[in-house]
């Protein structure tokens, strides 16, 4: 349960200020589709009720200050909208910082500083894209109190901008869509070569989608997950040798299992089979969710889990 007034009252106080707005992003879990974005294949994640709220007013200098309660050790952060420049000293306070960098290059005219409070009820790095959450409430708060008209889609694209080229993690855009875009009680087939999207109702009935937190962090920028992306495109050059393709997300089990000799590494050859024929799991979990057939589904994740 959210203390909005204890969020309330410690915005007041450290930024002396009464008049506020309070915005929300969530977060999201990827039912099935694991290291498929990035790989031009299909994901199906779904939004949750967790995630990221911000409190925010304008403020009447340049100057942008940020405090999160999930870190009130480090308390705020300042930085002018003159110097949007990367800063390892600004840790998390650089998510924030490259939106609205990268808005203002957009030509989205940000004519003030801002304070801001965020608070997260997703538990820091949990595996559900707290950096996400916080980049798209960055993008929908700076809209709300500036009055931007910001297409969602292109505020998708301005969190993986942020991910890729101002903090330096090589994900694909799974994690900013599914927040971007999602739907209550609906998951979200994706294609990430091409971004055509649907929705899928998800009907549990008797079933329940059930959230672990192992208390093993996961971030992004601190795991292998850019080795791993790293070896998936080493295995599409290697199959692009006699394969006319552009992504792993276009080639067939078949098609695989026949040009998987030219891939010389065995480390890669399991990360290439994984992208492909979990691509193929994705699109027919939908199929079994439409039908109706969660034991189904069950199955095809269970098979994810152990592709990996």
């Amino acid at each position: 349960m959210i203390n909005f007034q204890r969020c309330e009252a410690m915005f007041k106080k450290i930024f002396h200020q009464t008049n506020y707005r309070i915005f929300f992003a969530p977060g999201r879990i990827n039912l099935i589709g694991e290291h498929t974005d990035y790989n031009g294949g299909h994901v199906f994640p779904c939004a949750i009720t967790f995630g990221t709220y911000g409190i925010a007013q304008k403020n009447n200098d340049n100057i942008i200050r940020v405090y999160s309660m999930n870190f009130p050790e480090k308390g705020v952060f300042e930085f002018s909208l003159k110097e949007l420049e990367y800063t390892k000293e600004h840790e998390w306070a650089n998510y924030p910082k490259g939106v609205i960098r990268y808005l203002i290059e957009d030509g989205y005219e940000i004519t003030a500083g801002m304070n801001i409070l965020f608070y997260g009820n997703i538990p820091n790095g949990a595996g559900l894209s707290s950096s996400a959450s916080i980049e798209l409430v960055t993008g929908i708060l700076a809209a709300g109190l500036f009055d931007l008209v910001i297409d969602r889609i292109d505020l998708v694209k301005i969190g993986k901008k942020v991910e890729n080229n101002f903090i330096g993690v090589n994900s694909g855009i799974m994690d900013q869509f599914a927040i971007g875009m999602g739907k209550a009680h609906h998951g979200i087939l994706l294609n990430c070569q091409t971004l055509q999207y649907s929705y899928a109702p998800i009907i549990l009935e008797n079933y329940n989608i059930i959230i672990m937190n192992t208390n093993k962090r996961r971030e992004l920028a601190d795991s292998n997950y850019n080795e791993r992306r790293s070896q998936c495109e080493a295995a599409l050059i290697l199959l692009q040798k006699e394969l006319h393709i552009q992504s792993l997300g276009e080639v067939s089990e078949g098609t695989f299992e026949k040009y998987k000799k030219m891939i010389p590494i065995d480390v890669l050859i399991k990360r290439a089979k994984h992208a492909v024929y979990e691509n193929l799991r994705t699109i027919k979990a939908l199929e079994a969710l439409k039908r109706g057939d969660l034991l189904g589904f069950g199955v095809l994740m269970n098979q994810s889990h152990i592709s990996l």
